[in-house]
């Protein structure tokens, strides 16, 4: 699935530094852990589902926004990636603990 995105994101024609941009926005969301376990989860996992990509890249398409729907499809490309390399949605336990299972070493 993440290479169809990056195939999707590159028909649309989203410039290549936007597509640098948007594969690592939804990592910022980690800085919401300064503010505690369970609200970093909550904003990570926020940043980390596929319902955010889906919203903006069909609005972006309905709408006729091509730069909508590649940003909504580099998005979704993170986030394949991410699960493909392990790791999952946090769980309020803390940032090692995720739905795919405890990530790091230990």
């Amino acid at each position: 699935m993440a290479v169809a995105m990056a195939f999707i994101a590159w028909d649309l024609g989203t410039p290549w530094w936007m597509a640098v941009i948007v594969l690592a926005a939804p990592d910022l969301s980690i800085g919401a852990y300064a503010f505690g376990p369970r609200v970093g989860a909550a904003v990570y996992n926020a940043a980390h589902t596929y319902l955010g990509p889906f919203v903006l890249a069909s609005v972006g398409l309905f709408a006729g926004s091509m730069t909508a729907a590649g940003v909504g499809a580099l998005w979704a490309l993170h986030i394949g990636a991410d699960r493909a390399l392990g790791f999952g949605l946090k769980l309020p336990s803390g940032f090692a603990d995720t739905h795919l299972g405890r990530i790091g070493r230990g």
